[in-house]
Order: C-alpha cells, then structure tokens, then sequence
C-alpha cells in the first residue's frame, strides 16, 4: 500500500506562505518502494499501462480537482451530494487499516538499518543464534544443488532467508495465526521509533510535514539511481534486463494479471485513500490540477519502469552467482525486500555501506508513504469535527499511537499472518469499491458538467471529451468489471505453505466490509434523517449543501443522471 506525498498547496490561514513545493514530484515517492516489493515482469506493464490511461489518470484528476475546489478533507468534501459521505468514511478507514501494517514494514526497514551498522552483515554466515541446523551458506546454491524444479527464492536455508523469518520474525516460533504469541521487543521499539517521527512530522499539520518530506522525497530517487548505476554493471545484469523486457503474451490470459495492474494503479497513485483530496484541499484555488494530474501520472509510470531495470539486474546478477535461471531466484513481496536484496548486497564490496544507504532509501520510503495515509485520516476527520480541528494536535497523537497499539499485533511471533491478512483484505476490493461509488457519486449525481464547470471556475477551461467519458463511463464500467472479477476468482489466503483457516478468511472479509458497508448504511441514514416527501427527501439527499434553500423552496433540481440527459451532458463545449 501508498500512498502519496504533497502537492503545491498554499492555506489561507498559513499567512499566504510561499508554496513549499514548485511541483508534484513527491507524490511519487511511494511508487519506488512498489516497485522494489511487487515484481513488475513485462507482460504486467501492458495491462498497467491501459489501466492508467482510462481509470488511473482520470481519477487521479478527478480527486485533485475534488479537493482544490472543495477545500475539503475526504469525509466533507461530500457537500456537493450529502448522501455519499460514506464514501468519505471508508476511503478513511480504510487509509487508518493500512496504516496499522503498513508502519510495520517500516519497522522492519530501521531493524534492517541499524543492524547494518557491522563490519559483517548479520545475514551473510549461519553463525547467528537464530540459525537453524539446515543453514547453509548460500556460495554452495547452484543448479545441481538445487535439483530440477526448486526455485533459489523458495529455498529458505539460506542466512539471509533465516535473518528475516527467524531473526526478525520470529515466524518459527508460530503454528499459525491462531499461535500469535508476544510481540517482539526490538521490533516494538523500532515501530515506536517510526511512530514518534510520524508524529513530529505532521503534529503541525502541512506546514511541518512539507518540509520533512522534502528529504523523504527526494532521496529515495538519488539512492534509486546510484544502486541503478551499481546494479547494471554487474556480471548477470544483462541477462535480467533482457528478463525484464521480454514479454510473455500468454501470461495475458490469466485474470490475476489484470486485476493485480488494476489494483497496483490506485496504491501506486494513491487514489481512493483521501490522500489526493487532502493534500489538494491546501492548493491554490487557481493551482493547475490538470497538469500535475498529467506530469505526476507520466512520471510515475516512467518510475515504475526503470524501477524494473534496478530490480532485474539485481536479479540477474544473482542468478549468474548461483548458476540457475532467472525465474528461478524472482519472488515477489517483502521476500524481493527483505531477503534477495540483502543477499544480493551482502556480495559486494563495501557491503556494509550499501546496506545503509538501501534501508535508508526503504525507511524514508515508508516515512513519505505512511505521512500521507496518516494525513488523509487526520484531515479528513478533522474538517469534519470541529472539536478535533481545535484539539489537531491531541488528535493526531491519538491516531499516531492508535496505530502503534494496534500494529503490535503484526509485531508478534505469527505477526506476519495478520499482515498478510491486513494487505489482502483492508485495501483490495475495498478501495476498488470505494473509488467505483466516488466516481459515480461524482458523475452520476452531482454531474459531469457541474464538475467541469466547477474546474474551469479553477482553471479557465473545461475538460475535454475524453476525461468526461473516462469520468462517466470508462472508469466506473472498468471499476465495476474489476471488482466483480476479483470477488469471483477470490482464492482462500496462503503465505507461503501456510494456509489461513475459514475462520481467518472470515475475518478478513469483514475487515473488507467493515469499510464497503459505510457507503449503503450513510445513504440509509442520510435518508431517514431528512423531512419530506420522499422526492424532497432525495432532492436533499443528492443535491449539494449550498443548493438546498432552493428545495426548501420546491425548487427540487432535476437529476442530471437520468438516461435520456447522459449524451447530453457529456458534449460540452471543451
């Protein structure tokens, strides 16, 4: 999970300071560590690729104009049609569910750090008190060791395998999520580490959190680039790269493929999380949304791309060490982090240095990252509750440590399987849902030609034809397959040879729809709160707050989503 960083943004009540940013650049900071965590194989762009073009910019744009004319958080931003508050609510809650594991992973990346300060990396040799008998030293690894079938990423004898699911985890200790056990001490203290910066950096709101991620936006990208530079002049480079460009057409076939791209759009934009209303809500109100909408999603897929070429190298490199085939040492998820990249590291001289400079890169990483889930949350609430607005510091330390508290339970023995279940449920089909119900509340309710009016007020100029199609039909019917799909080829959750319980299973549906169900039990409530007829009732329901003296008066507006006024709306003049 991402999230995104900051916009150009300029608060009226910040005494008109100078914008802090120039451009949207930080906005893709998290898609870096994306890209290091999910392994991109070529045939993955193609999908990624359509997806981004015909949902992921559109709304992407829509959001940013969302909140830069609203200059809401993503719960009030619902005054231009009341009855999809509870869109605002879930992409919340959902936001706060993904902070609860994914400060963890950061955790993770300062254990990494400061066990990195050693003249010889802990994952290197099986001399460790957490080694097991059957470690053995990963120079022994070659084809006919291995045997005909067995994946070097599946075999888990290695140190740097047993540093990270012995020595970090614990996992060994666990028989599964039913065997949690205490949480770990050093993870504990890591975790608390990362939460009181978290909380320094945005106890005083944008003005604090747009210098901090000054540093955690930008030097991922330096550090990304010199291990780039490192890992292309690497014996084996070549042959991942070649790896990475080769597209597999066959894999295409496969529904996983493309719900993956469809979902890894939305967390590499960090659409759907509140963070793009939020952070646009502090805009200028004439700030040009449209661009950064369009550079910031360019730059972001580019990033994805040469990602790639940071990643197969690496790959490729190690496959020439060990002697087997390329696919033979990929994996995907913390495995590619936390094990590969360690190992891959730990060969070359001067490891100790480029050991600290890549959790580095991975802490600030997840700092940016988690800044803006945390503030999607933060202001969102806030704008929302007056008495939090008025107590913003006493609240963003009950978030902040809120997480803390929780996220303790990814921090266990078995703490691995209640992430795995977090990352599976809490933002997957969810945050599909949400982001389906938000562009239908905005284009079907209150209107695309309310909505582009509302961005030429901003801008000067409509949009065009086709971001009113993508916003009406293309997105919503895209979201909608993707949804349906994914609910059909749901598969019961596996981590590795493990597989979770019904039980488990259960449970992590209900964390899906303990945020889906905010959005049909707002509109009950919205309804049966309202006085009427039922057709003032729904006038009020759907039609924006600053409009409702007109149905008071009668004057009930006409729905502007009825078929025959579809085609209608959508040609405006551009």
């Amino acid at each position: 999970l991402l999230l995104a960083s900051m916009l150009p943004f300029e608060h009226t009540t910040l005494k008109k300071l100078n914008k802090i940013f120039h451009s949207p650049f930080p906005f893709l900071a998290l898609q870096v560590l994306q890209c290091l965590i999910i392994l991109f194989p070529g045939a993955f762009l193609i999908p990624y690729i359509l997806f981004l073009i015909i949902a992921g910019m559109p709304l992407f744009y829509m959001e940013l104009a969302l909140g830069q004319y609203n200059r809401e958080g993503a719960a009030t931003v619902w005054k231009i049609c009341p009855v999809f508050k509870g869109v605002g609510y879930a992409v919340i809650l959902i936001a706060l569910y993904v902070g609860f594991y994914y400060n963890v992973i950061i955790a993770w990346s300062l254990y990494y750090l400061f066990s990195s300060f050693t003249f010889e990396l802990p994952w290197t040799n099986c001399d460790n008190s957490w080694n097991s008998p059957n470690c053995t030293d990963p120079k022994l690894f070659n084809a006919s060791v291995l045997g005909n079938g067995t994946k070097y990423s599946k075999y888990k004898l290695t140190p740097a395998a047993e540093f990270y699911e012995r020595g970090v985890l614990h996992l060994h200790e666990s028989r599964g999520i039913h065997d949690l056990g205490l949480p770990r001490w050093q993870l504990s203290l890591c975790l608390l580490v990362v939460v009181i910066i978290l909380f320094f950096s945005l106890w005083k709101g944008v003005k604090t959190s747009g210098k901090v991620v000054w540093i955690t936006a930008t030097l991922p990208y330096v550090v990304l680039f010199v291990l780039l530079i490192h890992g292309i002049t690497l014996p084996g480079a070549y042959n991942g790269i070649n790896a990475y460009l080769h597209i597999d057409f066959r894999r295409l076939k496969e529904a996983t493929v493309w719900i993956d791209a469809a979902t890894q759009i939305f967390y590499s934009l960090g659409a759907g999380f509140g963070v793009l209303i939020a952070f646009a809500s502090y805009n200028k109100f004439d700030n040009n949304c449209y661009r950064d909408a369009l550079l910031t999603s360019t730059i972001n897929c580019v990033t994805s791309f040469i990602s790639g070429f940071a990643i197969f190298s690496i790959l490729g490199y190690m496959a020439h060490e060990h002697k087997v085939k390329i696919e033979d040492v990929a994996t995907e998820g913390a495995g590619l982090v936390f094990i590969l990249y360690p190992e891959a590291i730990s060969t070359l001289s001067g490891s100790t240095f480029w050991a600290v400079v890549f959790f580095i890169m991975l802490l600030t990483l997840g700092i940016d990252s988690s800044m803006g889930g945390m503030e999607a949350v933060i202001t969102g609430l806030a704008d929302d509750f007056q008495i939090l607005k008025q107590h913003r510091k006493l609240f963003t330390f009950g978030v902040s440590f809120g997480t803390f508290l929780l996220a303790l339970f990814c921090i266990t023995n078995g703490g691995i399987y209640v992430l795995t279940l977090l990352d599976t449920f809490a933002a997957g089909t969810s945050i599909l849902f949400a982001v389906l119900m938000e562009a239908i509340g905005v284009s079907w309710f209150y209107g695309v030609d309310r909505f582009s009016e509302d961005i030429q007020q901003m801008m000067g100029f409509k949009p065009g034809l086709y971001w009113r199609l993508c916003w009406k039909f293309v997105s919503p019917a895209f979201l909608l397959f993707v949804v349906i799909v994914s609910i059909i080829n749901f598969k019961p959750l596996t981590y590795d040879d493990y597989t979770f319980p019904l039980w488990a299973n259960r449970i992590g549906w209900g964390i899906a729809l303990s945020s889906m169900i905010l959005v049909p039990a707002y509109i009950i409530y919205k309804f049966m709160n309202v006085r009427g007829t039922f057709k003032e009732r729904l006038a009020y329901c759907i039609t924006p707050e600053n409009e409702h003296q007109l149905v008071a008066q009668g004057n009930v507006r006409q729905f502007k989503w009825i078929p025959l006024q579809v085609c209608g709306s959508l040609f405006l003049p551009a």
